[in-house]
């Protein structure tokens, strides 16, 4: 039995190698490998870190690939991401989103078009097991790029459990002409 179950194996690895050397033949690009990310739990355990993670899990350059699964570790279940600015007509306006629904609608195209959102500035409020950070950001499309193509704030609210902490909102707007950064959330 053990024989026969080796023979199936070196058959079915036999028959990838020929299909991978046919594709190579052809000129064709082999099948786009997926890369299995891994959550590391010790990114919670302070509020330092809960945020550096943050900044790091949404960053990347142009077709680099996001550890969703470590993004929505930093949340808690009932979470919210919530953008506000102003839509086409002028009007302000705010979408709720969850953090899956963040990863929809803003995943591919932060891999397709490259986004490095760095902190250069943080307030930090904690009061028992509760967290309020307004923390300002730059962000770019390469870590080569000399200047940010936005700037703005994100309202981060956080809970400790005893164990960790956990992102309860983002609350972010960008800065605009009409609404600078104020010197009190810059360096």
């Amino acid at each position: 039995m053990k024989k026969l179950l080796i023979l199936v194996l070196l058959s079915v690895l036999s028959i990838n190698l020929q299909a991978q050397d046919k594709q190579k033949d052809k000129g064709e690009k082999p099948e786009k490998e997926t890369v299995e990310f891994i959550v590391d739990s010790t990114s919670v355990l302070t509020l330092d870190k809960t945020i550096e993670t943050l900044y790091n899990v949404i960053s990347g350059e142009k077709d680099e690939e996001r550890n969703w699964k470590q993004f929505k570790f930093l949340f808690s279940s009932d979470a919210k991401l919530i953008a506000s600015g102003k839509d086409k007509e002028g009007h302000l306006k705010v979408v709720y989103m969850s953090p899956g629904d963040y990863i929809k609608s803003s995943g591919k195209w932060l891999v397709e078009n490259g986004f490095i959102e760095k902190e250069i500035h943080r307030n930090v409020d904690v009061f028992g097991n509760i967290a309020q950070v307004f923390s300002t950001y730059e962000c770019f499309k390469s870590k080569t790029d000399p200047a940010p193509f936005m700037r703005g704030i994100n309202s981060i609210q956080l809970l400790n459990d005893g164990e960790r902490w956990w992102i309860v909102n983002v609350f972010w707007s960008q800065e605009t002409d009409k609404h600078p950064i104020p010197a009190r959330y810059l360096n």
